[in-house]
């Protein structure tokens, strides 16, 4: 999240190797984001910004962002809706958004959309699965929304794949975060959001304040033979750090030495 110290610690603690994305807070607009995207990769990152649809006014602006992230090497973009309650100006959806893209003729090399395995919650699964159809014509990679259940990732998953659709897949969960980290994270984004922000992830937050805590290694574990299954697209894993870039880091460092 694009907060004032986020530059610092993305450079203290994470290798430039690790793609990052760059998250759209409705409270701050694109700007932050977008700003934040460049100077990541002034630094030798590859960052994605999070283009959040409702909050682009016009194909002016939108040409203008792309230009900007283009010229100054950012060719990875993330292209959601968002969540503001009503569209700064004729963008509704990330579907309209990326069509303004290509029609534009902007030549992103990586483009990814997001995922629900558990649907939406304000938007039917019919709506959702056929505006994931048209947006994946546009996209190299889905990223998905959080989902606490593998069974209920891999089942939504495997009908996306049996219903032709073959992108690959990159299951969104939690990093190592601690709760602190998660109620300082909530408040920085100001009370609309926040509480929005809540509402979505009410399920994570459960977790989190559970006895033991969380830890991503569940997830990973019953996960990771999907990888290489022919029945989905799965391909990895995005790790939504909730800026807590130094704990998330140890962990996926400790769980590579385990693997190798």
């Amino acid at each position: 999240m694009p907060f004032a110290s986020t530059e610092e610690k993305v450079l203290a603690h994470v290798p430039r190797d690790v793609v990052l994305t760059v998250t759209t807070t409705e409270a701050r607009g694109l700007e932050p984001t977008v700003d934040l995207a460049v100077r990541l990769g002034k630094n030798g990152y590859a960052a994605a910004p999070h283009l959040a649809a409702r909050l682009v006014r016009d194909r002016a602006e939108l040409d203008e962002i792309a230009a900007r992230l283009l010229e100054s090497g950012v060719d990875r973009l993330f292209v959601v809706g968002g969540d503001a309650a009503e569209p700064a100006g004729e963008f509704p959806d990330a579907e309209s958004l990326l069509v303004a893209l290509a029609e534009g003729g902007h030549d992103f090399a990586h483009i990814g959309i997001a995922g629900y395995p558990e649907g939406h919650g304000t938007i039917p699964d019919s709506v959702i699965a056929e505006a994931l159809r048209r947006k994946t014509v546009h996209a190299d990679e889905i990223v998905t929304q959080l989902c606490f259940n593998p069974a209920t990732t891999v089942d939504w998953a495997g009908r996306l794949h049996d219903s032709g659709i073959t992108t690959p897949i990159r299951v969104g969960i939690p990093g190592s975060v601690n709760r602190q980290k998660l109620i300082r994270v909530s408040a920085g984004l100001g009370l609309g959001q926040s509480a929005r922000f809540l509402a979505k992830q009410s399920a994570m937050f459960w977790r989190f304040f559970l006895p033991s805590g969380y830890r991503p290694d569940k997830l990973v574990t019953g996960l990771t033979d999907q990888i290489t299954s022919p029945a989905n697209a799965i391909s990895g894993f995005h790790l939504f750090t909730f800026n807590d870039l130094a704990g998330t880091e140890r962990w996926r460092q400790a769980r590579l030495a385990e693997l190798s």
